[in-house]
């Protein structure tokens, strides 16, 4: 049985290592991706605060006034006071200080670098219909599982944690992988579990409705605009939007069509995920809340999905799981190159003593 897991683990390692490297690289740069963001385009990001905010629609005129003929196609406000604000146009998002209204610049709607690294990441660049990409990504990450797993059966007899003092060669590479593998290990196995519910999600999420017997949410229906209506303004939708979800802090809403809604999102506390889990939907002419939907309120089913991309991303507790992620995230990679290199001294060798 052991002979029999060593060449599982040798072999599964070898044909998904490539991928877990990237996986493993893209993953500790993912976690903290608004961060390196922000630092990446520093100059359109941050500004001085300077009392309270200027109203939603006083910035979207601003940005007509400097963009003749664009009009504001949403609104994204950062949850920290010394952030830009940007307002979606068609040349891209244009970064407005929320203080002063001046237009710090624009950034195209092109993809950028960490653009990339996510999609690198969920379908290795691979976009097509078939999703190609993304089940490569999947199944790399069920072969992960089955080296993990057999990994800590081959570990368990000698139980190394710490690298033997004088240790040379092929021996300090053996210890320096079996000790990142096991501090590394529950966190790679969380990685990796939650990694494959979300590759695997269109089996997973259905599941997670029938085991908490929940149903997801229906899309609400948009009522037709009535006669002569004007739309209220993005600022009292937002409004609308925090008193319909009392705790939240609303930080994206689109501007719609005449025959579209303000779709709101927002942000509990506890949410910490840059995209918010939580929704509110409301009538552009009325008022009217159509749907309101938080994450502590959602369906149990779709709580058990926020919570294992919380878990994924390193999102759940801010910073110090982020950072636990994003380290083993290194680990995994460290694993693959210190399991490959003791394998080509392995191989290495007789051949090594055959010649001398």
């Amino acid at each position: 049985m052991r002979k029999f897991l060593f060449n599982l683990h040798l072999y599964l390692a070898l044909a998904a290592g490539g991928f877990v490297v990237i996986l493993g690289l893209t993953g500790a740069i993912m976690a903290f991706e608004p961060e390196l963001d922000h630092v990446l385009h520093w100059k359109l990001s941050y500004v001085t605060p300077q009392g309270s905010p200027k109203p939603l629609a006083e910035l979207g005129e601003a940005v007509s006034r400097a963009f003749p003929g664009e009009k504001p196609a949403g609104y994204l406000l950062p949850g920290s006071p010394d952030l830009s604000y940007l307002i979606a146009t068609r040349r891209g998002q244009v970064a407005i200080n929320p203080y002063t209204a001046e237009i710090l610049g624009v950034r195209p709607g092109g993809r950028d670098f960490l653009a990339y690294v996510h999609q690198l990441h969920l379908r290795l660049l691979i976009g097509n219909r078939a999703d190609t990409g993304k089940k490569i990504v999947s199944w790399a990450g069920v072969f992960l599982l089955c080296v993990l797993l057999s990994g800590l059966y081959l570990w368990w007899p000698l139980k190394r944690f710490t690298i033997q003092s004088g240790a040379r060669g092929r021996r300090w590479w053996f210890d320096l992988h079996s000790a990142t593998g096991a501090f590394s290990f529950l966190f790679l196995q969380l990685l990796t579990f939650t990694g494959l519910m979300i590759g695997f999600e269109e089996h997973t999420v259905p599941a997670f409705y029938r085991v908490t017997g929940s149903h997801p949410s229906q899309a609400p229906k948009i009522p037709p605009a009535p006669a002569g209506a004007r739309p209220i303004g993005v600022g009292q939708a937002m409004d609308i939007a925090r008193t319909a979800l009392p705790g939240t802090q609303p930080f994206q809403i689109n501007v719609p069509g005449p025959k579209g809604a303000y779709q709101i999102r927002s942000r509990y506390p506890e949410d910490r995920t840059p995209g918010g889990r939580s929704r509110v939907v409301v009538d552009q002419y009325t008022g009217q809340v159509l749907f309101a939907e938080g994450s502590r309120t959602a369906p149990a089913g779709a709580r058990m999905v926020i919570q294992n991309r919380a878990i994924h991303t390193g999102d759940i507790f801010g910073i110090p799981s982020k950072t636990l992620m994003s380290v083993a995230c290194l680990m995994a990679v460290l694993q693959v190159i210190s399991g490959l290199t003791m394998w080509l001294k392995r191989i290495q060798g007789p051949a090594g003593r055959a010649r001398q």
